[in-house]
């Protein structure tokens, strides 16, 4: 019962929270479908109880907020149903339907009994969330500003989103680093949250680190593990979508196995199903290059060693007609060479031979003309002596000068004095003059007078005036 206290009713907190309780037993004795934001559900493994924190946004602000109780049967066999359904457990950030009752209890306040929650109705916010995204991106425009991006030749540095621990990340790199054909490509992490509430927030931040260094990067590559649609609910937000589409390079997608595709998935430059699809579409990039590339080299190596072969058939044939050119040439004009050296020869005998003939005559005609002129010149010197009378010594004196000096000059024109001066007389075994090379042959002995001598030598070799040897 209330106290009283100078006409003022007091009553118990007790006694207060009791009447509430009452109130809302009275008032709310069914239960009924509630639709909220799951903050937090805290699940407490232990007990195997939850107690979900649940909110109302609007505008990105909470604008209601309660505290709720799910007992551990209700749990299990609510999260059993969701995740045959959804492919996800209950988590932390899903818009959810729930039946629910209110209770009021005076030691632990108001909450919310929630005793089943509707899967389908998840599901039917994302693909909400999903279209609005679509909306507004192709309302303005940028639905494929990603998509016409040109993509490097070779991405072969790419800036990698994801969990440093995520087997999607690991799954990425094991296909990239173990390619049978050694392609290298450089993978920078920018670790980042992929799920949750924080899911956006996260990968938000890391694309703005990139965005700010993008020219030492061909691509960024969003990498994640397998889920259900729930768990990718991050990826139908409105302001992630945006920025991967705006985004100055490409970016890739390969967030999970599902088949619904997301918004970021959709605006992104390409989508793969799996990290190690997306792996495999850069290693095809590779590919795409290398294979013409390695058959051009084989044509160009095909092609230099027929033209080698060509070249270096065409060089031994033009080595062999210079061979029979060359012969023939040379076989021609030694004829032509022995032809005119027989003939040089032959008129340098003879001229030896005239010259010869003319010092033979000379000398004959020196000694004849001597004789007759010193015979003269002897008559005159008598005569004049016998007329001159006291001037004939005189005159006999001029006169014998003029005699020393003719007698000199005949004797320089003497034979053997020009023989002296290095001229020679060869003669063969018979004693004949030798007037012409062709009067000799190779064995023969041959005797050649000099001034102080003869030589007896024997010919090895003729050879004409001209060869220079």
């Amino acid at each position: 019962m209330p106290e009283t206290q100078r006409d003022k009713q007091i009553f118990s907190l007790y006694e207060v929270t009791r009447s509430i309780q009452k109130t809302i037993a009275e008032r709310y004795k069914s239960s009924f479908w509630v639709k909220a934001e799951m903050n937090k559900l805290n699940h407490y493994s232990h007990s195997g109880h939850c107690y979900p924190e649940l909110v109302e946004k609007r505008d990105g602000k909470v604008i209601a907020q309660i505290k709720a109780n799910l007992w551990k049967s209700d749990y299990q066999r609510i999260n059993a149903r969701f995740l045959k359904v959804t492919k996800e457990h209950i988590k932390d950030g899903i818009s959810i339907l729930f039946l629910a009752s209110i209770h009021f209890d005076p030691a632990h306040g108001l909450c919310l009994r929630m005793l089943d929650i509707d899967p389908i109705f998840s599901l039917g916010e994302l693909e909400k969330e999903k279209h609005e995204s679509i909306e507004r991106l192709q309302a303005e425009n940028l639905f494929r500003k990603n998509k016409l991006l040109s993509l490097s030749l070779l991405p072969k540095r790419i800036a990698v989103i994801s969990v440093e621990t995520s087997k999607g990340y690991a799954d990425y790199l094991k296909i990239l680093q173990g390619n049978p054909w050694n392609y290298r490509v450089f993978n920078m992490l920018f670790p980042a949250l992929l799920q949750g509430d924080r899911a956006v927030e996260s990968i938000l931040y890391q694309l703005g680190r990139i965005k700010s260094v993008h020219q030492h990067f061909d691509a960024v590559a969003i990498i994640r593990g397998g889920g259900g649609d729930v768990g990718l609910s991050s990826y139908n937000n409105y302001q992630l979508a945006r920025e991967i589409a705006m985004f100055p390079i490409p970016v890739f997608t390969g967030i999970g196995h599902s088949t619904n595709e997301t918004v970021a998935e959709m605006v992104s430059f390409k989508n793969a199903i799996t990290p190690t699809e997306l792996a495999d579409f850069i290693l095809q990039h590779f590919h795409n290059f290398s294979e013409p590339l390695t058959n051009a080299a084989r044509l160009v190596n095909t092609f230099a060693e027929d033209l080698l072969n060509r070249k270096q058939q065409q060089f031994a044939n033009s080595v062999q007609l210079f061979k029979i050119i060359t012969s023939n040439a040379l076989t021609r004009h030694s004829a032509g060479l022995k032809t005119t050296s027989h003939s040089f020869y032959s008129k340098l005998l003879l001229a030896i031979n005239t010259f010869r003939h003319s010092l033979r005559t000379t000398h004959e005609t020196l000694n004849t003309g001597a004789e007759s002129f010193l015979q003269h010149q002897f008559d005159s010197i008598r005569q004049q002596k016998s007329m001159l009378g006291s001037n004939a010594s005189v005159v006999h004196g001029n006169e014998v000068r003029k005699i020393e000096r003719l007698h000199h000059s005949v004797t320089l024109l003497d034979p053997v004095n020009v023989l002296r001066r290095g001229f020679s007389i060869t003669t063969d075994g018979n004693g004949r003059v030798v007037k012409s090379v062709t009067e000799l042959k190779s064995g023969q002995t041959i005797r050649t007078r000099l001034a102080d001598g003869t030589i007896i030598t024997e010919v090895k070799k003729i050879s004409n005036h001209d060869t220079h040897e």
